[in-house]
């Protein structure tokens, strides 16, 4: 089992950049692939980023690609996303993720952490 722990949200202006990080603890860190989702009251949890074990495969959703990157440092069981370029849309609760594969879907993934609000002001 690994327990998650996301920090850096807040309230930033429109063009602003943010960035989150994830601290992992638990079971072997390197060996989960991490996601990250979003969530706004009354709508489903979803997919922003996810990233393998390793660090080298990654995916976007297309609404992030080119402004948001994932990366994780497996030597500080940590994963992070860099947010550039905030638009009011990206205003949510940010989760990070752990699973056992490289998923744009929540079910593929089993451990959650309790989420960070990031709120993009215009």
């Amino acid at each position: 089992q690994v327990q998650l722990v996301e920090s850096g949200g807040g309230l930033v202006q429109v063009g602003d950049s943010l960035k989150l990080s994830c601290a992992a603890s638990g079971r072997t860190f390197s060996s989960y692939f991490m996601g990250w989702f979003r969530q706004v009251p009354g709508k489903e949890r979803d997919f922003v980023a996810a990233i393998s074990w390793s660090g080298h495969t990654t995916d976007y959703a297309h609404s992030v690609k080119g402004r948001f990157t994932i990366s994780r440092d497996n030597a500080k069981n940590t994963v992070y996303l860099q947010m550039n370029s905030l638009k009011p849309e990206d205003t949510a609760v940010y989760y990070c993720a752990a699973g056992y594969r490289l998923a744009n879907y929540s079910a593929s993934y089993f451990y959650w952490g309790q989420g960070t609000q990031v709120t993009v002001s215009s």
